[in-house]
């Protein structure tokens, strides 16, 4: 059995062919979009303070599962694996946003000048730095488990930067928009990030505090695989309908799928590999240099999604290009976990 077979049978089922999903929901979005646009134009209108209602009740419901997760008193281990916790943060906010937001505008501004109009270039390089300054919550998991990472090291640094998130994504995306002139109101960017953040952070936070009294980290487990459903539910929905807003567009210039993903690919092979050569230069133990690299390659796409929705709209440039992160992540993040898994003897154990 090969790597990439080893890691993908550690996958559920939605999981491992997550990128088939998303792809079906593409299609889905594109023939409704043209069959039905009097149905997606009522639901565009369905808004309240840029907030699209029909879309905030899909991104919740991606989005509370995963926090639900989310264990605060992990945080009692931070210093037990010092280095891999410097090497997660420093990747993933002093280096990931930056890097994502100059490859965007190499690409869409320079590189591919001539193949995208200005107005189209901006959106993409606002989605793909919203993107790179989301590093991954929920989906970590499963790229540890399939490395054997170490779980307690996961969830810290999970919770770690939950927290830093609250406080430093809506600065720096706001930096980073406004450095490549990108207008953004700070006001719907602080309201993203409560509403899709902050509340899920606490109404998980809740949650768990009820299951563990009730039935320790059993009734966490059980009650999360209830709701999986809805959250995978809400990811395939938002999706189709991003590209039925988008499909006429991607219809008449289905080559800006490819453009977006060349950037996205770049990103994440590179910061991969800035995180994992670090781990091993610093000699850390494979079971926390797999994890610490895996979290920055990977993205919270919910919340870049449900961000780029609210401060540039359904149809926006924006939009298409965070659910692009969905449809390569999957496939990237395996060929990562096969790589790291034929490279274990590089690292201590």
């Amino acid at each position: 059995m090969t790597e990439i077979s080893q890691a993908d049978a550690g996958l559920g089922t939605f999981e491992r062919w997550l990128s088939l999903w998303v792809a079906l929901a593409i299609v889905a979005g594109l023939l409704l979009g043209n069959l039905m646009p009097g149905v997606f134009g009522a639901l565009a209108a369905m808004e309240i303070a840029s907030v699209n209602l029909p879309v905030a009740v899909l991104i919740w419901a991606m989005v509370y599962p995963m926090m639900v997760g989310v264990d605060f008193a992990s945080l009692s281990h931070i210093g037990e694996r010092p280095k891999g916790i410097v090497i997660t943060l420093v990747v993933n906010w002093l280096i990931k946003p930056f890097t994502m937001a100059a490859l965007g505008v190499l690409f869409f501004e320079v590189v591919f000048a001539g193949l995208i109009p200005p107005d189209d270039a901006q959106a993409y390089l606002a989605g793909v730095i919203l993107l790179g300054a989301a590093p991954c919550t929920a989906m970590v998991f499963v790229w540890s488990n399939l490395t054997r990472g170490d779980p307690t090291y996961t969830l810290v640094q999970v919770s770690v930067n939950d927290v830093i998130m609250v406080f430093a994504f809506a600065p720096i995306v706001a930096f980073l928009l406004g450095v490549t002139d990108i207008v953004v109101p700070w006001e719907t960017l602080i309201l993203s990030v409560v509403l899709y953040v902050l509340l899920p952070l606490l109404a998980g936070l809740l949650t768990r505090k009820r299951l563990v009294k009730q039935g320790g980290e059993a009734a966490v487990d059980a009650f999360k695989g209830r709701v999986a459903p809805f959250s995978i539910t809400g990811l395939l929905v938002t999706v189709v309908l991003l590209f039925g807003f988008q499909g006429q567009v991607i219809l008449d210039r289905p080559l800006v799928i490819v453009l977006i993903a060349v950037p996205l690919l770049i990103q994440s092979y590179g910061i991969f590999f800035v995180a994992y050569g670090w781990a091993r230069i610093w000699k850390v133990p494979f079971n926390v240099a797999a994890p610490c690299a895996m979290i920055g390659t990977s993205n919270f796409f919910e919340l870049a999604v449900a961000v780029a929705i609210s401060l540039f709209g359904l149809g926006s440039g924006a939009a298409l290009a965070t659910v692009v992160g969905v449809l390569v992540e999957v496939p990237v993040m395996l060929s990562l976990v096969a790589f790291a898994n034929r490279t274990r003897g590089w690292f201590p154990s």
